[in-house]
């Protein structure tokens, strides 16, 4: 029992820390709808007159903060895909390189060790949309704007890396034909295109990109050059989900262009009696924006504890450790026989962007394989102003490379920190020890000679960490690789 309350109240406590970030100043409505629940008065047998305002405010409150967790992959893409846009001047046929440290700060739960190559297409800007893949080796694919795989593109595509033509077709147009290419059915108007060269030479990463092409199909003749974009460098972004009305205002302008699916349907009835509808513009009272906002809150709040106390089946690798599978949804489809994963998703795409069946890999050698951890080895959130060790045992079960990243729990980001290093990795010259194990340390301030093996955390802020492995080995698989929790160091 007493292990219990200690949980809930480091739940408690990260909820209180990592609120939206809003005036702090209290709205009477907002508070109304926060506490109404023990304020209804009974007139017998019915709710008084006057509480019937006091209960609608309460429905829609609670509705709203679902709302708020549905909606949270599409808004996620939305916001980076106007940052793609606005920030960074790309369009829907230019590509992003993310190359440095500083380009990837704005994204969520990033890898730090890999170069990024990505791009936000707007079918309904382009029509049906080019891909051109050159002949290399590549791992990449396209995705909706729910975040659900679309199609595999690259060496694990239908072009086996031979290179070849990919044509992308708006969900309104279902007779589609075009010879020489692959044709890939949208379910979205708005899709994500990314891919990452799985060659280490930067050089031929560079080269690679450079014979990437994406044009309108009508412009097949004489397409536009595909500009190869870098994000600022003086500039600090956030491809995340905003807080507040913001949220709101983000699903209101992408709801507006994408076809509204079966399942969504009850979704978009709630939106509606909070101001939110299709084909009308965001005009919500002020009754519905103080609820808004006052949902946008607790629903991050609702957010962070799916997301980083995970209360699914069997989510612990190791079930005596506190590694967590970071992603539970068992496809992409987000789908099981008798429901749909809307609390795994919504798990997942609060800290994360972009997934494919390749990121839940069951083949030894091939895919990935992600574990996250937001406890110490007590179960206490993890202190960027406390010191902490992790023993990382020999012979880590990757064909290619490991990696263990530090995100910042606020953000959901890479860890911005004065030493400009989120990671450690096997492709990093790491300390080992003698039986080949390696200890990584993250802290305010290194330990002695242990430099190399350390991440810098920031003091007042939490922080979590994500351990990838690029073709996991049956020793993942069949867990008889077995790594510790992350230790304060008194």
């Amino acid at each position: 029992m007493k292990s219990k309350c200690l949980i809930i109240l480091a739940v408690s406590s990260l909820i209180l820390n990592f609120g939206c970030k809003e005036s702090t100043t209290t709205n009477p409505d907002s508070e109304r709808v926060v506490k109404s629940g023990s304020g209804i008065k009974m007139d017998g047998e019915l709710p008084s007159k006057e509480s019937i305002p006091v209960l609608f405010d309460e429905m829609d409150f609670q509705q709203a903060t679902q709302c708020y967790l549905w909606g949270l992959p599409i808004v996620a893409f939305a916001e980076w895909q106007q940052q793609h846009y606005k920030t960074f001047g790309a369009t829907s046929n230019d590509l992003v390189l993310y190359n440095t440290y500083h380009d990837r700060l704005g994204i969520l739960t990033a890898n730090a060790t890999t170069p990024y190559i990505m791009s936000f297409i707007d079918l309904k800007a382009n029509g049906p949309t080019v891909i051109e893949m050159p002949a290399g080796r590549t791992a990449g694919g396209l995705s909706d704007f729910w975040q659900r795989e679309e199609a595999v593109i690259g060496e694990m595509g239908p072009d086996k890396g031979k290179g070849g033509k990919y044509v992308l077709v708006p969900p309104t147009m279902k007779d589609f034909k075009a010879d020489g290419y692959f044709i890939i059915p949208c379910t979205t108007v708005n899709n994500f295109f990314g891919f990452r060269t799985l060659d280490p030479d930067p050089k031929v990463t560079e080269e690679l990109v450079k014979k990437v092409k994406i044009y309108p199909y009508a412009q097949r003749a004489n397409p536009t050059p595909t500009k190869i974009v870098s994000p600022p460098a003086d500039k600090n972004w956030y491809g995340i989900q905003p807080s507040g009305i913001k949220y709101w205002e983000c699903l209101h302008a992408i709801l507006q262009d994408e076809p509204v699916e079966e399942r969504d349907r009850f979704f978009m009835a709630w939106l509606k009696n909070l101001g939110i509808e299709k084909g009308k513009p965001f005009a919500p009272d002020e009754r519905q924006k103080n609820i808004l906002i006052a949902a946008a809150k607790k629903g991050e709040q609702m957010a962070m504890a799916n997301s980083y106390e995970k209360r699914f089946k069997d989510v612990r690798h190791w079930p005596d450790k506190k590694w967590d599978y970071v992603i539970t949804m068992k496809n992409s489809a987000q789908r099981e026989e008798n429901f749909d994963e809307f609390f795994e998703r919504s798990a997942y795409f609060y800290e994360a962007v972009t997934f494919s069946n390749a990121m839940i890999s069951k083949t030894p050698n091939l895919g990935q394989a992600y574990l996250g951890n937001y406890t110490d080895s007590s179960g206490n959130w993890l202190d960027g102003g406390k010191n902490y060790t992790l023993n990382v045992p020999a012979n880590p079960p990757a064909v290619n490379f490991w990696s263990i990243t530090v995100y910042d729990s606020a953000t959901r980001c890479l860890i911005d920190n004065p030493q400009q290093n989120a990671d450690l990795s096997s492709r990093k010259d790491l300390i080992k020890n003698a039986d080949g194990s390696v200890d990584l340390y993250f802290g305010p301030k290194a330990p002695a000679g242990k430099e190399k093996n350390w991440v810098q955390t920031l003091p007042g802020k939490h922080w979590f960490t994500y351990m990838r492995f690029y073709g996991p080995t049956t020793a993942y698989f069949d867990k008889s690789w077995k790594m510790d929790d992350i230790k304060e160091v008194k």
